[in-house]
């Protein structure tokens, strides 16, 4: 998040296009919006393959040269 003059600039969780919006028109997510937006972040990252990485046993970190082979 960033400011450009009066506004701030903002941006999706799983990234994409700012947008501006007026500060006073803003408020903090409630516990039920940031939980359904996490969710919706993870799930989106399990259906395209991001965040693999980190898991032991991906495809991304379960390579032969990993294992010494």
């Amino acid at each position: 998040m960033g400011h450009e003059g009066p506004y701030l600039q903002l941006r999706p969780l799983g990234g994409g296009r700012e947008w501006d919006a007026d500060p006073a028109r803003l408020r903090p997510l409630g516990p039920a919006e940031l939980l359904s937006a996490r969710v919706a972040d993870a799930n989106a990252r399990s259906r395209t393959g991001l965040g693999l990485g980190d898991i032991r046993g991906s495809p991304d970190t379960d390579r032969a040269e990993d294992r010494g082979q």
